[in-house]
C-alpha cells in the first residue's frame, strides 16, 4: 500500500501508528500506547469501541447470515427510526457517506432534469468527482464544469448564481457545520436563504449531515428549523459498521421507484446489509435525546476549558476543532504523545463513554501540546 495504509485521511508523516484494539473511549496501538480516542473513526463511533449492546445484537445475527440477495426487515427498521427522528419519510442505504452524497446528487439531477450542482468551498462531501475541487487530480474538465463552488456563507454570491443560472441548478449542497472548512456553524439567515432560493428556482436543497447528525436527535438542520428535500447521513447511523443513508421527501425519493419509467437505478452489493442495519439501529436507540444533551454538554465543557486557556477552537455540541496556527502533523503527534487521538486536522469528536475526567484530561493534553508547539511562550 502506498505509504502503508489505505485511507489518506489517516496518514500522518512519517507513518501513523497501527491500532490493535479499542474499548470504550480508549485505543491501544501496536506499541502498547493507550490513548483517549477523540477521533472515533472520524466521528463515526458515537458509543466508542466495543459497545456491548451493538456487540450482542451483531453476534446474534451472525449465525443467520451477513448479506443476502433479498431485502431484509432490518433496513425497514432503521429507515423507520430515521424517518421518525428526521421527519423525512423515505430512505435508502449505501455503504459510506461518499456514496450517500453520490446518490443524492444523482437523484437531484434526475428529479429536476438539470445538471448544475452548487456547493461551498472547503466543505467535504466525500471523494466522488462531482464534489471535489475542480482542479483535483483525475477529475475531467467536463465533470468539473457541472459543479460550482461558492465561498462559504456568501449570500450575495449565492443570490447572483441563482439569479443568473437558477434554471440550470439541480441542487444546492450544504453542510451546515463543515469540518474541513473550520467546523463553524453556518448563520441561520444563510441556511434559510438557501432554502428560500432553491424553492424559488425549482432546485433541491441537499443537507449533508454525515458528520453533524450526532449534534441533535434529528440532525443539525432541525435546529435551524428547515426542511431539506434530501439529507445524507452516515457514520453514527452504522454503529461502527460501513453505512451511508439518504433521506428525502416522498416526491423526490420516488425517482428511485424501480417501476418508474426513467427512474434512477442504484444498487450496491452490501448496501443495507443486516449487520450494518442492526448495529446502526441499536446504536441510535441508545443515542437518546438525553444522551445527546449530555454529550453536547461535555463538548461545551471542552471548548470552554480550551478557550479559557487561550486555545482557539470552533465547533458545536460533541464536535470541536482546534484552530491554532501550528503545524498540523506536529500537533497530531504532540497530542498522541499526551495520550489523545485526534483527527489529522485537529478535530476532536467525543463519545458517550467519556466522562468529565476524560474531558479534563483531553483539555490538559491540548493545552500542553499547543503551548509546546508555540515554543513555550504561553
Amino acid at each position: 500500500m502506498p505509504r502503508g495504509n489505505t485511507r489518506t485521511t489517516l496518514f500522518v508523516p512519517p507513518t501513523p501508528p497501527y491500532a490493535v484494539s479499542g474499548s470504550g473511549p480508549y485505543v491501544l496501538d501496536q506499541r502498547g500506547h493507550r490513548v483517549i480516542d477523540c477521533n472515533n473513526n472520524y466521528t463515526a463511533l458515537i458509543h466508542g469501541h466495543a459497545f456491548a449492546p451493538v456487540e450482542k445484537a451483531v453476534a446474534e445475527q451472525l449465525p443467520h447470515g451477513t448479506a443476502f440477495g433479498l431485502p431484509t426487515e432490518t433496513e425497514v427498521q432503521l429507515a423507520e427510526l430515521l424517518a421518525s427522528r428526521t421527519g423525512l419519510p423515505m430512505w435508502r442505504f449505501s455503504n459510506s457517506g461518499t456514496e450517500a452524497v453520490m446518490t443524492a446528487v444523482r437523484a437531484a439531477r434526475a428529479a429536476t432534469g438539470r445538471e448544475l450542482l452548487v456547493r461551498f468551498e472547503g466543505s467535504y462531501h466525500g471523494t466522488s468527482d462531482a464534489v471535489v475541487a475542480a482542479n483535483a487530480p483525475g477529475v475531467p474538465e467536463a465533470v468539473a464544469g457541472t459543479s460550482l463552488a461558492l465561498p462559504q456563507g456568501d449570500a450575495e454570491a449565492l443570490r447572483e448564481v441563482m439569479r443568473t443560472r437558477g434554471d440550470e441548478v439541480a441542487a444546492v449542497l450544504i453542510d451546515i457545520m463543515p469540518n474541513r472548512a473550520g467546523l463553524v456553524p453556518a448563520a441561520a439567515e444563510f441556511v434559510t436563504l438557501v432554502r428560500e432560493l432553491t424553492r424559488q428556482h425549482g432546485a433541491l436543497m441537499i443537507v449533508d449531515e454525515v458528520i453533524t447528525f450526532r449534534i441533535a436527535e434529528g440532525g443539525l438542520h432541525r435546529e435551524y428549523g428547515i426542511e431539506p428535500d434530501l439529507m445524507t447521513v452516515g457514520k453514527v447511523i452504522g454503529g461502527g459498521f460501513p453505512v451511508g443513508g439518504l433521506g428525502g421527501t416522498a416526491e423526490v425519493m420516488a425517482i428511485f421507484d424501480p417501476l418508474r419509467e426513467l427512474g434512477v437505478s442504484w444498487g450496491g452489493t452490501f448496501s443495507a446489509n443486516p449487520m450494518s442495519m442492526i448495529a446502526g439501529r441499536v446504536a441510535l436507540e441508545h443515542f437518546t435525546a438525553e444522551a445527546i444533551e449530555r454529550l453536547n454538554s461535555l463538548g461545551d465543557q471542552l471548548r470552554s476549558g480550551l478557550t479559557e486557556a487561550g486555545i482557539a477552537v470552533s465547533g458545536r455540541g460533541s464536535l470541536t476543532r482546534i484552530r491554532e496556527d501550528v503545524d498540523l502533523p506536529r500537533l497530531w503527534w504532540a497530542l498522541y504523545g499526551e495520550g489523545v487521538l485526534a483527527g489529522t486536522n485537529g478535530l476532536l469528536a467525543l463519545s458517550t463513554p467519556m466522562t468529565d475526567d476524560h474531558v479534563h484530561t483531553v483539555t490538559t493534553a491540548v493545552v500542553t501540546a499547543v503551548r509546546g508547539l508555540r515554543g513555550g511562550n504561553q
